[in-house]
């Protein structure tokens, strides 16, 4: 859909109208739940509902947290997810995150299969193992999934990491011990 960018790379109304709508459709389908139905408890028409599905009619931000919030989701905020691509001395391609994130308890301390091998990332050790190979190895969708930035930065010290992977890494971390 590389036509809804006009010049300049930002996206034009038909474009954001038709991600909501869609966004709404997997709404009602993961809720398993009829336009009508989810038009009814959500206080708005099976016609209009099917209008913004389709992505002919943009709802307003209260109307779509309504409609989220009957199918049993709720609209949230959340920071884009920016990376940026190194090599290492090796000339392996590395990622590294605009910003080091945090994960919930049971995802910064579960269960990670990376290069044939299981983690087990509430043992510090395996911890520290796994997370020097997802830096040097890992894409982007991996570190989000199983980097906590705070234990990160604890384990820091400890990482055996290439020079230009712990060079790339480095502000991130210096950051993260400033408060930032």
């Amino acid at each position: 859909m590389m036509d809804s960018f006009p010049v300049g790379g930002v996206p034009d109304v038909r474009f954001w109208a038709e991600q909501g709508g869609m966004l709404l459709k997997q709404a009602r389908h993961a809720a398993r739940m009829r336009q009508k139905e989810l038009a009814g408890v959500s206080g708005t028409s099976r016609t209009t509902l099917s209008a913004y599905e389709h992505g002919r009619k943009s709802p307003t931000l209260e109307t779509a947290g309504r409609i989220l919030d009957a199918a049993g989701f709720r609209l949230a905020l959340e920071p884009k997810e920016g990376f940026s691509a190194g090599v290492a001395d090796d000339g392996r391609p590395f990622s590294v995150p605009g910003h080091l994130p945090r994960l919930t308890v049971a995802e910064a301390l579960g269960t990670l299969r990376l290069g044939g091998r299981i983690y087990d990332l509430a043992d510090r050790g395996e911890r520290r193992e796994a997370y020097s190979a997802l830096l040097c190895e890992g894409g982007p969708r991996e570190l989000l999934d199983h980097v906590d930035g705070v234990l990160l930065v604890e384990l820091w010290e400890e990482l055996e990491l290439p020079a230009a992977v712990r060079t790339a890494w480095a502000p991130l971390i210096e950051q993260a011990r400033r408060g930032g």
